[in-house]
């Protein structure tokens, strides 16, 4: 199967998979051009170390996922865009503020939550999240009041003159919903938390 698409140069993508030196053994000689990603959880250092001559990305889920209530303001998200090449790597991934872990469950949120990341220069520019919550957070009614709530929270830490978030396109389009008074549904305040980048 590899050697049919070896002239497409393709993306191996390694979770789980238990054999690395047959793997190797099929695509020898191995070079820069061979492509590695590899999920952290499932991929521990003495199986990653089989790849070290190709073109290797490490991929960490850095989101913590709770229910919206049980979030402390700020925790930290994640430092692989520092430290991969101390890990070897030639790149880093991760799952944004959706993470990795799929649910099927849902239903109507008690608490509203805006997630929003970025970089701490106080903190050896580790990158952190914020989660800006509704303060109602009893009963699973009026979505769009407690996402006003959890926006205008969101407002006051960013509007501060010492506000560590970047002024991207996603927040720009935040501001606008406050100024608006409007609110677009929470699958569309999810997009644009996953549209907000830390850093440039």
């Amino acid at each position: 199967m590899y050697e049919e698409h070896q002239a497409h140069q393709p993306v191996f993508v390694h979770a789980g998979f238990a054999d690395p030196k047959g793997l190797l053994a099929r695509m020898t000689p191995q070079t820069k051009q061979d492509r590695h990603i590899f999920f952290e959880d499932e991929c521990v250092l003495l199986y990653r170390k089989h790849f070290s001559k190709a073109n290797r990305v490490l991929l960490r889920d850095g989101f913590r996922k709770r229910k919206n209530r049980e979030y402390e303001l700020v925790e930290n998200f994640s430092d692989l865009h520092i430290t991969y090449p101390d890990e070897g790597m030639d790149g880093f991934g991760d799952f944004l503020i959706v993470g990795d872990e799929y649910s099927e469950t849902g239903g109507p949120a008690y608490a509203v939550a805006i997630h929003l990341t970025f970089i701490d220069h106080d903190q050896d520019d580790v990158m952190r999240i914020f989660h800006f919550k509704s303060q109602r957070q009893d009963t699973p009614l009026d979505p769009a009041g407690k996402f006003a709530e959890a926006l205008s929270e969101m407002m006051q830490n960013i509007g501060a003159s010492n506000s560590k978030v970047l002024e991207t396109g996603a927040v720009k389009e935040f501001r606008i919903l406050h100024d608006k008074g409007h609110f677009p549904g929470l699958g569309y305040v999810k997009k644009l938390s996953m549209n907000h980048p830390s850093r440039r």
